[in-house]
């Protein structure tokens, strides 16, 4: 039965953890496209990816139990800090190798086939690496505890949960699918097989029975079964991954190795069965019998005097020096030669050799060192190394994608020879260091077991898969005696329950000498060929039931095809050939020859080392050191990462990019998140009045966040997706937003849950102030409240904490990874739109109240950058203008709060527009106090902006030169001081709308106020009453005083009557501080870009203002035609002024625009736009009846033959038709919308043509 994910919401700790799917890991290959051995599984096979959902299962629930102790630990309870810190210390060491492995096998498979997917995952490695370091800094740092420390612990832990928690459930829901759908099931056990192989060995030992006790009975019986068939079916290899699994497996209890050729070396304690097998030793068998796996090294007689075990150090030193002088003069043959065609061999030389310098200073750092003296450190020398192998490798990289015909190539070929020179002094120099400092304190301080057992360390250090390529390079770099010595120390040096491992590693090791031959003392080899034969056929029937067709069947070649045949097991076992010169019998019915004194080898080879898959190993050996010595991420040295490193992205001498406007955004989120981090420390000893800011700062970063990753999900991450080389390049970041939308709703519900017990707790003490009653009962109420208090306020601490750290490595990652993406792939204009887009949708009053708020958060310098890349945006819009009047600060402003912030700011911004050139834009009584000189010369002001196109300077000059008349004849000067102080106005009396139900307001509006017209000083209920009985029109943004029609007081304009008699009596349900709009009715919103008031629920909801057209369209017309100003236009039918109009306006496919009124009188009777004449929708109808109507009329005779030429409306192509009176179709649309543009002439052929 297959497994599903694992749900992570039960596991939701302080912290949090993100939810996962429920979905079954099941192979979706059709039965129809599986090879033969694979059909021989189920219809539905268990995924090998499910191995994967056990690690996460089993680190999620370690996390949340040591989350869990730091809780305790904070709110008071005992723990044991030491305990805590080894159980962390153990799990960081665990996940830090299945990163390092992910990264080399899981992620650079995936990369093949997907793009743009597995990079990410690998970046968050690195900052799941810095959390563990932070913390175990503050593990270490245990040297006064006080109950900040003890809440700070718990906030690191939380914050270490969420994120490694997050990121496994992101796997499972992107990367495990894709995994199952891209890879057939081989490949996927291939994978997986891989992965394991590039643990290192002394990990995977501990990693393994680990797995299998964190996970249930059921699961681990699965898992079994997994691995059973992820692992190769030669008995060796399971014998040892299922040794280090715990050894009691049914699966592995199950395969009996009475026929097994290994069964010598095998421990009698691993609940197998005890040895039969013939007279013949085992090649890793001395001479002395007994129980033991190999000789008792009781005497030394088989060394040398001076010979001691830790002296091998030097046969590896000697054997890279080999390999290192090899590849110098290697690089001088090519330089003499100067064919740099193919260097792929050479490279991959370099890589092998590097990847055994690594893990073998990795070995001294953590083994040898560490050993003989804690002081020890060539930490230095081997990071040099590193540093020099990178250069090296980068140089080729750069000869290749050169050639050998570049003018460079001369310096070329004298770089790669004095690199290799240099490596190899490098390598030479420090070798002698530590074989004359260490060696020597080694021989003297230990014992000739104790160095037997660091050096089967030291080996163990490296994975599986490298061990299979180095130990036979070692050895062919050996004498025979010295291989021998290699061996034994190996052996003894190794525990009983390594016995399969070590006799692997043995016959890894013979592979190395001439033909395999065995380095046995006996020389008699390990496998007798009728024992090799018949390994399948004994492991199938010994194999128990639970365990489907083992592994041994499958090869390879399944998984990759494109390489030559080989045999059906997806290991190799190195073959014997018959040595035609000296047959023996019994070596010729074994198929075997002896070789010099002994026999060849036969041990299994992992099958990985193969490039199949296109798998490098380099970059996780160094991300495997870096992390060892500095618990620093991967290194980013893989193919993964590519373009996003390119430096000149991130130069400063570029110019500012529109999209960086966005990002500026992140700039203030980090602000904020920041400030509930530091703030919630204080929520355990606080006031009423700072948890309600606290409260209101969390809603205000949580609104703004949302509005932020709703503009990146909806417009920013599809305009990436648009382009085919970014597939799948922001799936990860939207699994993230969904993440941190939970974590948000989170924190709300405790805040909630904190705020209600903080009022509890309050009303309690003032309660108990005032009656001293069952004061005991009382006490025990609030000590177990004020406990809860206490509690809650540590896990929201934890909560902020990993909220922040959370957000702030998302940031970071979207800066690194998608913000270059921009720039590459999307050009300056493609950038204005998009942004356009983002804040089109976002409202005036989340403007007002985000500008400030982002703007708080940069300098003076990234706030003109920021504003001037709005503006280029919003050119053809109003925004300039509603930024000037919503950034003045009125006091009657529906968002006072946030504007005070921004007064020093506005002022700011205000004098730097006077300086450019702004056009000034006087009141009434400054138009009626010019003297006709000061007009003229602000016309000719209007007349040289540069800004302005000339449609507007000539609307705004018309008004200027009549409004100075309208003033003179309308105006009677009054001083607004006479009505403030009580005299009665014109109109000051109430309007009702509804008489007899009293409702105040007029036909156009229901409203509780009368509006003072600054033109004529008459009171109205609306501008449309005004206009009715007056010959000019009013302008509402100049209105500023109003009538409340209960206490017919004249005040200034604002949302409530301030008169205290009235007790704050609303106006009107909407306000509108910029239009003086009152409406108690309809739902409105003011458009920023528009600069009016609409009709709708607001932006981003039900509309959208496109920044081309210069209009507020409904959400559905995203995708239509766009007009530049289309809407700053007359209806063309009752020529009305679209922009400010009152009544619906309808958008026409064109791009042009009509009241819907006049729409649908118009459509009465014509059907094509009377602006630029093409149909008005989808004709196919009407043209169908055309055609009918066409094909049963005849025309006379002399009709028949004629032509005309015609250009269509709707495709804008010119052709020719048949000749008639009034319909003329397109011989390429179909349209009858055309038009002759030539007489008729007489043609033999009048069939239609282009």
């Amino acid at each position: 039965m297959a497994t599903p994910l694992p749900d992570f919401e039960a596991a939701r700790g302080g912290g949090g953890v993100a939810s996962s799917s429920t979905t079954v890991l099941t192979s979706s290959v059709p039965s129809s496209s599986r090879s033969p051995v694979a059909n021989s599984f189920s219809e539905e096979e268990i995924s090998p990816i499910l191995i994967f959902l056990f690690f996460h299962k089993a680190v999620c629930s370690e996390l949340e139990a040591l989350h869990r102790l730091a809780l305790e630990f904070a709110t008071g309870h005992h723990v044991d800090l030491r305990l805590l810190r080894e159980r962390y210390r153990f799990l960081r060491s665990i996940y830090k190798h299945h990163c390092n492995a992910e990264d080399e096998v899981i992620f650079s498979a995936l990369d093949i086939r997907v793009k743009n997917v597995a990079q990410t995952y690998s970046l968050e490695h690195k900052g799941e690496s810095s959390l563990f370091d932070h913390l175990f800094e503050l593990l270490n740092s245990a040297t006064e505890i006080d109950e900040s420390y003890r809440r700070e612990l718990a906030s690191c832990t939380g914050a270490l949960q969420t994120s490694v928690s997050q990121h496994l459930a992101k796997e499972q829901k992107q990367v495990f699918p894709l995994l199952i759908e891209k890879f057939k099931y081989e490949e996927q056990a291939y994978i997986v097989w891989r992965f394991l192989c590039s643990i290192p060995v002394n990990m995977l030992a501990v990693f393994l029975p680990w797995l299998s006790s964190s996970i249930s009975i059921d699961e681990s019986k699965e898992m079994q079964t997994c691995l059973s068939k992820i692992v190769p079916g030669e008995k060796l290899l399971q014998q040892v991954i299922f040794t280090w699994l715990g050894g009691k497996s049914d699966t592995a209890a199950s395969c009996r190795i009475e026929d097994s050729p290994f069964q010598c070396c095998l421990d009698s304690s691993s609940s197998m069965l005890p040895c039969k097998t013939s007279r013949e030793q085992c090649a890793c068998e001395g001479s002395k019998a007994g129980k033991r796996k190999y000789p008792e090294l009781t005497k030394y007689d088989s060394f040398d005097a001076q010979m001691h075990p830790v002296d091998e150090i030097k046969l590896w030193h000697k054997s890279i020096n080999k390999e290192m002088k090899e590849i110098a003069d290697e690089a001088r043959k090519i330089q003499l030669s100067g064919d740099f065609s193919d260097l792929s061999a050479f490279d991959e030389r370099l890589q092998f050799i590097a990847e055994v310098c690594i893990f073998h200073s990795l070995a001294e750092d953590k083994i040898i060192f560490p050993a003989v003296d804690g002081e020890f450190s060539f930490s230095e020398e081997h990071d040099e190394e590193e540093n020099q192998f990178n250069e090296f490798r980068c140089l080729i990289e750069n000869i290749k994608s050169a050639g050998a015909s570049s003018t460079s190539a001369a310096e070329f070929y004298t770089k790669l020879c004095s690199h290799a020179d240099q490596i190899m002094e490098t390598i030479q120099s420090h070798f002698h260091n530590e074989e004359i400092q260490v060696l020597p304190l080694a021989r003297k301080n230990f014992s000739f077991k104790r160095q037997q057992e660091l050096l089967y360390q030291s080996l163990c250090i490296m994975p599986l898969r490298l061990i299979e390529r180095v130990l036979p390079w070692l050895t062919a770099s050996l004498t025979e005696d010295e291989a021998r010595n290699f061996l034994k120390n190996m052996q003894a040096g190794a525990p009983k329950s390594d016995a399969a491992l070590v006799t692997l590693f043995s016959g890894w090791a013979c592979k190395g000498r001439k033909a395999g031959e065995c380095l046995s003392p006996n020389g008699n080899g390990l496998c007798p060929g009728k024992t090799l034969n018949n390994i399948e056929e004994v492991c199938l029937q010994s194999c128990h039931a639970c365990v489907s067709v083992p592994c041994s069947s499958r090869s390879i070649e399944l998984c990759c095809q494109h390489q030559d045949k080989r045999p059906a097991k997806r290991t190799a076992v190195l073959s014997c050939e018959k040595n035609p010169t000296t047959p023996h019998s019994s070596e010729v019915a074994n198929g075997c020859q002896p070789s010099g004194n002994g026999r060849s080898c036969c041990v299994p080879d992992l099958g990985v080392n193969s490039n199949c898959l296109g798998l490098g190993s380099l970059p996780a050996a160094k991300a495997m050191r870096s992390s060892s010595l500095n618990s620093a991420a991967p290194a980013l040295n893989s193919s993964l990462f590519v373009w996003e490193m390119d430096s000149n992205s991130f130069g400063t001498g570029h110019a500012e990019r529109p999209v960086a406007t966005i990002f500026k955004f992140h700039k203030a989120i980090s602000k904020d998140l920041e400030f509930l981090d530091v703030e919630s420390g204080k929520l355990i000893d606080c006031d009423e009045t700072f948890i309600r800011q606290f409260i209101g700062r969390f809603h205000l970063l949580w609104g703004f966040y949302k509005a932020h990753s709703n503009a990146e999900d909806d417009i920013l991450f599809p305009a990436l997706e648009s382009k085919e080389t970014l597939h799948n390049v922001s799936h990860s970041y939207t699994l993230d937003h969904k993440q941190e939308e939970k974590l948000f709703g989170d924190i709300y519900s405790v805040l909630t849950e904190l705020s209600v017990l903080h009022e509890k707790l309050q009303t309690d003490s003032m309660m108990g102030d005032i009656a001293q009653t069952d004061t005991v009962q009382t006490e025990i109420d609030n000590g177990d409240c004020k406990k809860k208090y206490n509690e809650l306020a540590t896990k929201l601490q934890g909560m902020c904490k990993s909220i922040k750290i959370t957000l702030d490595q998302h940031i970071f990652l979207e800066e690194l990874e998608l913000w270059p993406l921009f720039d590459k792939h999307f050009s300056i204009q493609e950038q204005d739109k998009i942004v356009g887009r983002i804040i089109g949708t976002t409202g005036a009053e989340v403007l007002q109240s985000m500008l400030p708020w982002v703007t708080s958060a940069l300098s003076e310098d990234e706030q003109n950058r920021m504003m001037d890349t709005w503006k280029q945006a919003t050119k053809n819009t109003m925004f300039d203008e509603w930024l000037n009047e919503c950034w003045k600060g009125s006091p009657d402003s529906s968002s006072q709060e946030t504007s005070k912030p921004s007064l020093q700011r506005d002022t700011d911004h205000q004098e730097i527009l006077d300086q450019t050139g702004q056009l000034f834009k006087p009141g009434w009584k400054d138009i009626f106090r010019m003297n006709q000189n000061e007009l003229e010369a602000e016309i000719r002001k209007v007349y040289q902006d540069t800004t302005l196109d000339p449609r507007r300077k000539d609307y705004l000059v018309q008004n200027w030169r009549t409004s100075r008349w309208i003033a003179a004849q309308q105006k009677q000067p009054k001083e607004t001081e006479t009505a403030l102080n009580g005299d009665v106005a014109l109109g000051c009396s109430p309007s009702f709308r509804d008489p007899e139900k009293q409702i105040y307001g007029c036909e156009h509006y229901k409203r509780n106020c009368k509006l003072r017209a600054a033109c004529c000083d008459q009171l109205f209920t609306c501008r449309f009453c005004h206009d009715k009985v007056s010959d000019h029109s009013m302008q509402r943004k100049l209105v500023t005083e109003m009538l409340c029609m209960r206490c017919l007081k004249v005040q200034p304009v604002g949302p409530i009557c301030t008169t205290p008699s009235c007790d704050g009596f609303p106006m009107a349900k909407h306000y509108c501080s910029i239009c003086k709009l009152f409406d108690d009715e309809k739902s409105v919103y003011h458009c920023p870009f528009c600069n009016l008031c609409r009709v709708g629920e607001g932006l981003g909801i039900d509309y959208f203002h496109c920044m081309t057209c210069n209009c507020c369209l409904g959400m559905k017309l995203v995708n239509h035609k766009c007009l530049e100003k289309s809407l700053e236009t007359n209806c063309p039918i009752c020529c009305e002024f679209l922009f400010t109009s009152s009544e619906t306006v309808r958008a026409l496919p064109c791009g042009h625009y009509m009241h819907s009124a006049c729409f649908q009188a118009y459509t009465c009777s014509h059907y094509t736009c009377p602006i630029c004449g093409k149909s008005l929708g989808d004709m196919a109808v009407y043209f169908g009846m055309l055609d009918a109507l066409l094909a049963a009329e005849e025309l006379p005779e002399e009709y028949k033959n004629r032509c005309q030429d015609i250009l269509c409306n709707d495709c804008e192509r010119k052709g020719t038709t048949q000749f008639h009176w009034l319909y003329h179709k397109c011989g390429m649309c179909g349209s009858y919308n055309t038009r002759v543009i030539k007489s008729e002439t007489t043609a033999p052929d009048c069939s239609t043509s282009s």
